[in-house]
């Protein structure tokens, strides 16, 4: 017998979650990134200001997403505030995967990617353990919410442990 598909969790109208989001990005800029920064606490999730490149235009593009740490790797959710449509930010890193995560420790330049089969299982459970809602909140999409994995970006990686590289 299937499962029963998860109820629905209430969630706040559209226009409101805009409007959060809007006040969320101009706190961030009216302190020059002072506040809207924070690290994960045990349990729960951190926001960091991801920089990705248009995919149609070329400029930076920032957005303040909510994610949590996995050894060196940060990960987030493409979920557009559970709407039905991709984010922006994620149809951008898609085209051009390399990015700028900034948070309150500073930028880190990353390499985004889809998780896939049991590293996705496995980080959809600790999103799980951060909010009880979770497949009541994915069930309002009519397809699967992309895990994105944040990893150091690996020309930094091989750079750290070669020096020799970078000299020239």
């Amino acid at each position: 017998m299937p499962d029963p598909k998860p109820a629905r969790a209430p969630l706040p109208p559209r226009w409101f979650i805009r409007l959060a989001w809007i006040a969320h990005r101009r706190l961030y800029g009216w302190t020059g990134g002072r506040l809207g920064l924070w690290r994960p606490k045990p349990g729960g999730w951190g926001a960091m200001r991801l920089t990705t490149i248009g995919r149609r235009t070329g400029r930076a593009r920032p957005v303040i997403l909510g994610y949590f740490e996995d050894g060196p790797n940060l990960v987030t959710m493409a979920m557009n505030g559970w709407g039905d449509a991709e984010p922006a930010w994620w149809l951008n890193l898609q085209a051009h995967p390399d990015a700028t995560a900034g948070s309150v420790d500073g930028p880190r330049q990353v390499t985004g990617r889809a998780a896939q089969g049991d590293e996705r299982e496995r980080l959809w459970a600790r999103w799980r353990q951060i909010d009880k809602n979770l497949d009541a909140y994915a069930a309002r999409r009519s397809m699967q919410t992309a895990v994105v994995v944040l990893e150091p970006r690996r020309q930094l990686q091989e750079e750290a442990r070669d020096p020799a590289r970078t000299q020239g």
